[in-house]
């Protein structure tokens, strides 16, 4: 069984305001759980960047909220986040959305190069990892 490893947001993108990432089909996974990982490769000082995920059933409607939003960002690094659509089957295509923002001195555009993965987690390791969760307590 092939595990979805993808890209929301390819490699060295860069940005000065909101946006949007193509949509990503999910379909092969969908109900599943992921680990999105955040990288912010390029930042310049005194800004922030929001990272949120979003999903469709049909690629016309997105929803009112988020399926999950990364805490705001002011640095370099790389940022995990558990997606669980297990709740969610109808969910066919996720795509990323993002806002910048800017304050202090300088020219006020913000200035940010990242990308965002999404890589589904096997069953076996939720499994293991529950279990191991369980002797503990």
């Amino acid at each position: 069984m092939l595990m979805l490893d993808a890209t929301l947001v390819p490699q060295n993108t860069q940005v000065s305001g909101a946006g949007d990432g193509e949509p990503l089909d999910i379909s092969a996974a969908a109900g599943r759980i992921f680990l999105l990982t955040l990288h912010i490769t390029g930042i310049i000082e005194q800004q922030a960047l929001d990272v949120s995920v979003w999903g469709s059933a049909d690629g016309a409607a997105w929803g009112e909220k988020s399926l999950a939003a990364f805490p705001q960002k002011f640095y370099l690094g790389k940022h995990p986040l558990l997606l669980d659509l297990t709740a969610k089957p109808e969910i066919r295509l996720l795509r990323a959305h993002w806002q910048t923002n800017r304050w202090g001195r300088g020219d006020g555009v913000p200035s940010f190069e990242f990308n965002l993965t999404i890589k589904e987690v096997p069953a076996e390791l939720l499994r293991e990892t529950s279990s191991a969760a369980s002797s503990r307590g």
